[in-house]
């Protein structure tokens, strides 16, 4: 059976924010999909059956379905490691009470400290409530990472970084704008992926469609729950290995996160067991399949 190690839950295309950068095209008109309560805590029971490590609840916005602390709950319960994935725009008290869950942790993205600029980027002028979500975060000493996207230019984005630093934030990654999505110059683009979807990764899509990762979003592997989740995760590896890694030059593969092993090639094995780029339980799963910033691209054509 396939190791799948991580899974990216996306529960809802419904957001407060219309990014313009957005690989889902999520927004106010977005939708919490077909997938129902039932069928999340199915998944999660399946992804915990055959041996997930962690998930990560995504969206959209996922603080906006309402099953979301019913499913937080399932999830560590089943003894599985969460992070939910929020733009921190509005976090009920109750919700807090969630984060503060020492098996949770929170993830969010930011841009840049100009208020003009991050409206323009996310839609909204929310700046303000989202700094002040990451350090009542910080304050409860809920685990945090930012990503910080590049998405245009003025942004500053090293003087964002220094005054999340400030907040005591350390966990910081920068990326560029991925051509998925809304800002896609094509219906689906394999150039900008990472090269590492579906390597002991996958998500499930709000409708249940299984893909090697979010944003490979038009590779489906199938859908639950009319197909066992092992069983879409396997053929999630194959579409990528498939339709992706072939393409792209061993020597072109984005490097590890330092963090996790310095040096470490993705065929490497790791003392502890597990392969070289997902050795710690202090790293998180999902690091090494975020989308890195990788002038090495795969050239392969994307079939919807």
């Amino acid at each position: 059976m396939v190791t799948t190690d991580f899974l990216w839950l996306e529960i809802t295309g419904k957001c407060q924010l219309s990014c313009t950068h957005c690989y889902a095209d999520s927004g106010p008109s977005g939708t919490h999909g077909t997938m129902r309560l039932p069928d999340w805590v199915d998944a999660i029971d399946q992804a915990a059956a055959m041996g997930t490590r962690m998930v990560q609840f995504i969206g959209g916005e996922p603080i906006l379905h309402p099953d979301l602390p019913a499913l937080v709950s399932h999830a560590v319960d089943a003894d599985l490691r969460v992070e939910v994935y929020s733009n921190l725009v509005h976090v009920p008290d109750s919700m807090w009470e969630v984060f503060r869950h020492p098996q949770v942790q929170l993830a969010t993205s930011f841009y840049t400290l100009d208020p003009a600029v991050h409206a323009q980027i996310t839609g909204r002028n929310t700046m303000t409530r989202t700094l002040s979500n990451i350090r009542k975060a910080r304050s409860y000493e809920i685990p945090l990472r930012v990503g910080l996207i590049d998405v245009v230019d003025g942004q500053r984005i090293e003087d964002a970084k220094a005054v999340l630093s400030q907040f005591g934030v350390t966990d910081v990654g920068v990326d560029r704008m991925r051509l998925l999505g809304r800002p896609a110059r094509t219906a689906c683009d394999a150039s900008e992926l990472c090269g590492r979807c579906g390597d002991g990764v996958a998500a499930i899509l709000p409708d249940g469609t299984v893909t090697p990762c979010p944003l490979s979003r038009w590779l489906s592997a199938g859908r639950l729950p009319t197909t066992p989740l092992a069983e879409l995760a396997a053929r999630a590896r194959d579409i990528a290995e498939r339709e992706i890694m072939p393409a792209l030059p061993h020597a072109c593969r984005p490097p590890c996160e330092p963090q996790c092993n310095p040096g470490c090639d993705p065929s490497m094995t790791s003392p502890g067991g597990g392969d070289g780029c997902r050795p710690a339980q202090n790293c998180n799963p999902n690091q090494q399949c975020k989308p890195q910033v990788n002038p090495c691209k795969p050239d392969v054509s994307c079939r919807p």
